[in-house]
């Protein structure tokens, strides 16, 4: 595998890869939150009708200022913009609108297989139940893929249920992951603030998840070092890391050259799939910048990358959006794009049959479609 310092940032235009071929290119997103995705307009239409109150009611304005607040540095200020696209998700018609939304958007972006995850028990506050919220949110989301169909876009989109971690309803919600896995639920996350909030707190939720074979991502390494992910791989036993960026922490480099740490190596040499989400991990401080990610040089050294949104309308992104950033300031090649994508939809939380046939009949081919139009031009 080649030094990170012989790969050397280039544009798109250097690398000879048409930005608008990334536009087209099968795409698979596992880390993607449902209430980190909302349409400008649909937030403004629907808080001016719960008397919610938001800091902009210009649509285009209230975009930048999403941006804009999730832009400080710090993640605990990035997940305060949520209190504004959660207050209009209180509905079981505004939580399948917005499903719906989501689908179509990500299909319009090319994405033919997602993982959206949000968490229920943030929607309760309409009288929901946590049961008639992932109901809600399923037929939003059959709604859209049917949609998306009659539009001649093929996407099929799991949901993972999360639990937040400064609340105690992690073994609700473990129970619910269970309930509905025959319902379009695939798995079960952990998200909110990493620090003072370990896996721990909540073990006999992950046995519990574990004896029903129900499979778990956890955010990881993204506002806490290597011990949360650490944690998140020996308590909560996850098969996925969620976001994962600060295992860099644990590859150095001495006179023989690079050197990873216990923990590195584990993650590496097991093929832990890093959900790794580049304009995110900018904002919140977790990277310098996407010419700076580490997404390149864990990539070059055989960790399982996938590139992913987090929050589309916090970092003002889509899935095209990122895999163009790498390109334009990270040199990655269409190559690069492939190996991350069939990383991707091989580490899904489907059925391995399911997963070979959305690489072997929908990735691969339309990448080999792609090289070969590039040899022809």
């Amino acid at each position: 595998m080649p030094d990170a310092d012989e790969q050397e940032p280039a544009d798109a235009a250097a690398s000879g890869l048409d930005p608008d071929l990334v536009a087209r290119l099968p795409k698979v997103l596992l880390h993607d939150h449902l209430d980190g995705g909302l349409r400008p307009a649909t937030i403004v239409e629907l808080a001016a009708a719960a008397g919610h109150e938001l800091p902009a009611t210009d649509p285009d304005e209230l975009a930048r200022w999403f941006v804009d607040a999730a832009s400080s540095g710090s993640l605990e200020r990035y997940l305060e913009t949520f209190a504004h696209t959660v207050a209009v998700m209180q509905t079981a018609e505004n939580l399948s609108r917005v499903a719906r939304e989501a689908v179509l958007d990500l299909a319009a972006d090319g994405v033919v297989y997602a993982e959206l995850r949000y968490a229920p028990e943030q929607h309760v506050e309409g009288g929901l139940s946590l049961d008639e919220v992932v109901l809600a949110v399923q037929e939003g989301l059959a709604q859209g893929v049917a949609a998306a169909a009659e539009d001649e876009r093929s996407i099929r989109v799991g949901t993972l249920l999360t639990a937040m971690r400064q609340a105690d309803r992690w073994d609700e919600v473990a129970r619910l992951a269970i309930e509905h896995r025959d319902r379009g639920v695939v798995g079960f996350d952990l998200a909110g603030p990493e620090d003072g909030f370990p896996p721990s707190r909540h073990a006999d939720a992950f046995t519990v998840l574990g004896r029903a074979l129900v499979p778990a991502t956890v955010h990881a390494g993204e506002g806490a070092g290597i011990e949360s992910i650490a944690e998140a791989l020996q308590v909560a036993h996850a098969v996925r890391l969620g976001h994962g960026v600060r295992i860099a922490d644990d590859v150095g480099e001495d006179d023989l050259g690079t050197r990873l740490g216990p923990l590195a190596h584990w993650v590496r040499d097991r093929r832990v799939p890093l959900e790794l989400c580049p304009s995110s991990n900018v904002q919140t401080g977790a990277a310098p910048s996407v010419a700076e990610h580490p997404a390149t040089r864990l990539k070059q050294l055989g960790f399982a990358v996938t590139i992913n949104t987090d929050n589309r309308l916090q970092s003002g992104t889509s899935l095209t959006r990122e895999l163009t950033l790498l390109v334009d300031e990270a040199g990655w090649t269409l190559e690069d794009l492939r190996d991350v994508t069939v990383t991707a939809a091989g580490n899904a939380f489907l059925h391995a049959d399911e997963r070979a046939t959305l690489i072997d009949t929908v990735i691969r081919p339309a990448y080999a479609s792609a090289v070969g139009g590039r040899h022809r031009a």
